[in-house]
C-alpha cells in the first residue's frame, strides 16, 4: 500500500500496528460504516477501506486530513476525510465500527492546550484529556452490535476506560497488549513521570493496550 506522510503528521507506529491487529479480527461486511477518529496519515482508514468498508476519517490537523486524502487517492480507495474536533464532523451519524488512536501520553502542566505536532500525543496531566471524551461520546455513535476499538498506554489508566465504556452501556474488555521501548516523547518525560508516580523507577518500557467495546443489540 502506497503511503505518504506530510511533515508534522503522526506517522504509523507501534500503537497503529496494534490497533490494526485488532481491526483484522473484526468482521467487516461490504459497506460497513467505519469511523477513524484521529486518523493521522490515514493508515487504519485505508486498511478498513481495502476490506470494502465505507470509511470516514477525522483529524484536528489540516495536514493529517491532506495526508489521508492524498493516500486515499494514491491507493484508489474511497475514504472521506474531514477536519474537526473528534466527533464534531459526524454528529448525528452512526457506525458499525469506530477506530480511535487518540493522544494519550501524560504531559506536565501547561498554560495552554496542546498545539502543533504535540496534539497527536499530549493527553493532559493524566493522559485522559481526549480519552475521557471518547469514552463518554463514542458509544452513542455505535449502531446496535457496533464496536469501538481504542488504543492507548497503560500509563493512562485502562481500568478507567473500561469503567466509562461500561457505564455508557457497552461490553468492554482489553483484547490486545504489547510492551514497547520508550519513544522520544516518553524518554524526555521519564523523570517527570516517575516524580508524578505514573512510572516506576525500574520501568524502561511502556505497555500499550487495545480496548474493544461493543454496543448490545
Amino acid at each position: 500500500m502506497s503511503r505518504f506522510v506530510f511533515p508534522g503528521v503522526y506517522a504509523p507506529q507501534e500503537d497503529t500496528a496494534l490497533l490494526a491487529e485488532a481491526l483484522s479480527d473484526e468482521a467487516l461486511g461490504p459497506g460497513t460504516r467505519v469511523l477513524d477518529v484521529g486518523t493521522g496519515s490515514g493508515e487504519l482508514a485505508l486498511t478498513a477501506a481495502r476490506r470494502g468498508a465505507r470509511v470516514t476519517a477525522v483529524d484536528v490537523s489540516r495536514r493529517a486530513v491532506w495526508t489521508t486524502r492524498l493516500n486515499a487517492r494514491l491507493n484508489r480507495l474511497p475514504v472521506r476525510a474531514h477536519r474537526g474536533n473528534l466527533f464534531g464532523p459526524v454528529r448525528g451519524r452512526s457506525f458499525g465500527l469506530v477506530l480511535a488512536n487518540p493522544p494519550y501520553v501524560p504531559a506536565p502542566p501547561a498554560r495552554h492546550a496542546p498545539r502543533g505536532r504535540s496534539r497527536a500525543w499530549d493527553g493532559g496531566h493524566d493522559g485522559r484529556l481526549v480519552l475521557d471524551r471518547i469514552c463518554r461520546d463514542g458509544p452513542a455513535l455505535l449502531r446496535p452490535a457496533g464496536v469501538l476499538l481504542l488504543v492507548h498506554s497503560a500509563l493512562s489508566d485502562p481500568d478507567r476506560t473500561l469503567d466509562l465504556l461500561r457505564t455508557g452501556g457497552c461490553k468492554a474488555a482489553v483484547v490486545r497488549r504489547r510492551w514497547i521501548g520508550f519513544g522520544p516523547v516518553l524518554r524526555t518525560r521519564r523523570e517527570w513521570l516517575r516524580a508524578s508516580g505514573l512510572l516506576d523507577a525500574a520501568e524502561e518500557q511502556e505497555e500499550l493496550v487495545v480496548i474493544r467495546a461493543e454496543r448490545p443489540l
